[in-house]
């Protein structure tokens, strides 16, 4: 048995019927260079023949009684991948973007949790978007659990399930496969009591949890008593940061990465990533421009780091840690933005050395963490005071090589990431054969018009360009910007005082 993680079994602490907890990514093909259309049982054979690429696709959650622990991933001994899959065919005259909105409505539901976390959508019968013109495509809209990967390993699956080649190969038969037995309910009981004694900080996330109702109430109560620390909730609030409903938009827009490549180079000593953020953040601030808020203070970013390492790669879960870094959106100049944030970023304890988030979860528990969560947005922290971040910002970098699906060519791929109260937006940025792809993950409901963000997108690098060739002369000599911090040692400080001031009233 392997046991979740505390960092991704929050991730399943954290899952309501609005916030569903799962990555999700629409991929686009074109199919033309077929001599006919890819059937779907096609599809389904060479799904098969693929599943051994990752663990994942056979595992499910076996929780543990009394939840005294983590869940363990086993083997699913009724794996069928009929209840993974599904066939929509939109019909001839649709268009891509019956894609998007589909996708939308799909990724809006949560994965069942008696089966592996994971499904696959096929979606046929539609004219694709391409250079050349409309042409016949095919898609797949995908759903695999934040439980079980992080947005980075879930790009090398997708990677692992393609193919680098246009002709299609032949379609192998699957491995054999074997479930190892499931673990019976007495063996899991007393593997959790040998972890407990392992870890004593498991009877506290026991505790916690048998008390969570109580927990609630006591801090709902006297919330507006509790001091918090100002440092860390210095985000300005923003439209983002309101109380979601369960409604998804999927917006994006694609860039060249040899036009930021020739921004970096211009603005000098920033990196490739600095240039993301900036396009990020220009967009963020003429979005806001148009719902009439004020720019007068600058959003704070929570961006993911990868901490995976050639030494310590697995196929599953997640190997992350975090920055809060300031986006200088106060800043009207879209290209000095750029160097400020450079400048934040190398400022951050996390640039030079990346922590793991199992130091942030190490020493508290899961249940805790998902519980201090739910709390945030429950009692409406953010809007009742300075938020904690404004949005995640996530770039990934994805294969430059043509990726294939027995002859269809990848042309486009969109990528979702989860939403919770409190975090209405989140932005991946994924990079696939000389393009970049900002990925916008929405509520429509506290985010309006996001339709707009595509366009703003475009005028945004524009914007960078015309002023790029000056900005590498300027020599910055403001102090720095004070709210850039680790997220890891912020909210661990933050935690640690709270767990201080109520834990002696929790346990009279």
């Amino acid at each position: 048995m392997q046991q979740l993680s505390e960092l991704d079994a929050s991730f399943l602490y954290l899952e309501s019927e609005t916030t569903p907890m799962h990555i999700g990514g629409v991929y686009l093909f074109d199919a033309s260079e077929r001599d006919n259309p890819l059937p779907f049982s096609t599809f389904i054979a060479y799904l098969r023949s693929r599943l051994h690429v990752a663990p994942v696709f056979r595992q499910k959650l076996k929780e543990i009684p009394l939840r005294l622990g983590r869940p363990y991933w086993v083997d699913d001994p009724d794996f069928s991948i009929e209840r993974h899959t599904a066939y929509v065919n939109l019909g001839e005259h649709s268009k891509q973007a019956s894609i998007t909105s589909l996708a939308s409505k799909i990724l809006e539901q949560p994965l069942k949790r008696d089966r592996p976390l994971w499904h696959i959508t096929f979606v046929d019968g539609f004219k694709i978007d391409t250079q050349e013109g409309e042409k016949e495509g095919f898609a797949l809209i995908v759903k695999l659990h934040h439980a079980s990967i992080d947005a980075f390993s879930g790009e090398e699956i997708m990677g692992k399930l393609l193919e680098y080649t246009p002709d299609p190969r032949p379609i192998n038969p699957p491995r054999p496969w074997k479930p190892r037995p499931e673990p019976s309910e007495e063996r899991v009981f007393l593997q959790a009591g040998a972890n407990m004694l392992k870890t004593p900080m498991q009877f506290a996330s026991l505790a916690y949890n048998t008390a969570e109702a109580t927990t609630r109430g006591l801090i709902q109560k006297q919330v507006h008593r509790l001091p918090f620390p100002l440092p860390l909730f210095t985000a300005p609030h923003s439209p983002f940061n309101q109380e979601i409903t369960g409604k998804r938009k999927i917006v994006a827009a694609s860039i060249e990465l040899s036009r930021l490549k020739e921004i970096k180079a211009n603005l000098n000593d920033v990196t490739l990533n600095d240039v993301v953020l900036g396009v990020c953040a220009e967009t963020l601030r003429r979005y806001l421009a148009l719902q009439g808020i004020d720019n007068s203070k600058s959003l704070v970013a929570m961006t993911p780091i990868s901490v995976r390492s050639s030494s310590l790669r697995r196929a599953t879960g997640n190997q992350m840690s975090a920055m809060l870094l300031d986006l200088a959106t106060a800043e009207p100049d879209p290209a000095v933005r750029i160097r400020l944030i450079h400048r934040n970023a190398v400022e951050s304890e996390p640039y030079r050395e990346a922590i793991a988030a199992d130091r942030l979860t190490e020493l508290l528990p899961s249940t805790l963490l998902a519980l201090s969560a739910r709390l945030y947005s429950e009692l409406r922290v953010a809007q009742r005071y300075q938020p904690l971040f404004n949005l995640p910002i996530t770039n990934v970098p994805g294969p430059q090589a043509p990726l294939y699906l027995q002859g269809a060519k990848l042309v486009q791929q969109y990528n979702s990431a989860p939403l919770f109260d409190s975090m209405g937006m989140v932005i991946v940025a994924v990079s696939y054969e000389g393009k970049l792809t900002l990925n916008f993950t929405l509520c429509p409901d506290v985010a309006p018009d996001g339709e707009r963000l595509e366009e703003l997108v475009q005028e945004s690098v524009d914007s960078i360009e015309k002023k790029a060739g000056t900005a590498g002369e300027i020599i910055l000599e403001a102090p720095p910007m004070t709210n850039t911090q680790s997220l890891t040692d912020g909210v661990l400080s933050y935690l640690e005082t709270l767990l201080k001031k109520r834990l002696p009233r929790i346990k009279r």
